[in-house]
């Protein structure tokens, strides 16, 4: 059975609440990770611990275990001339931020006028519960 410290590979399927897959390993490697060390989503780990080799398993994963609540806060409004001259942006362009501590943060247009842009910092799947189907191959 997987446990914390196992390196395993799980093959699986996500989708939104609308049956929308959002990604899958379906048609290549499975997906590699160490239980444990925080490298997936909690509810994804979460599930797959306890699994057997072979055994597959579908589970819902509420927003606060898969990619957070969407928060307001991270919704930025900018003046364009912040913005670099050679800078046209349209809405659901990917952009990168870099934040005071110098981390970058990607963020997506949502909004665009003459004179503002407005920005989302959320995660795409942020307030969305998701549905995977694991499959759990391997434990190393």
């Amino acid at each position: 059975m997987a446990k914390d410290g196992d390196t395993v590979k799980v093959h699986y399927t996500g989708t939104l609440e609308d049956g929308t897959t959002f990604d899958t390993s379906v048609g290549r490697e499975p997906l590699e990770f160490t239980l444990g060390e925080g490298r997936v989503i909690p509810g994804f780990e979460e599930a797959v611990k306890g699994m057997q080799v072979g055994q597959s398993k579908t589970v819902t994963i509420p927003p606060e275990r898969a990619y957070g609540l969407r928060l307001d806060d991270l919704v930025l409004v900018i003046e364009r001339e912040q913005l670099p001259e050679n800078l046209d942006p349209e809405v659901g362009q990917q952009l990168q931020m870099q934040q005071a501590d110098a981390r970058t943060t990607v963020v997506v247009v949502t909004d665009v006028s003459e004179t503002t842009i407005t920005v989302d910092a959320n995660h795409p799947l942020a307030g969305k519960g998701l549905t995977f189907e694991i499959e759990l191959v391997e434990i190393k």
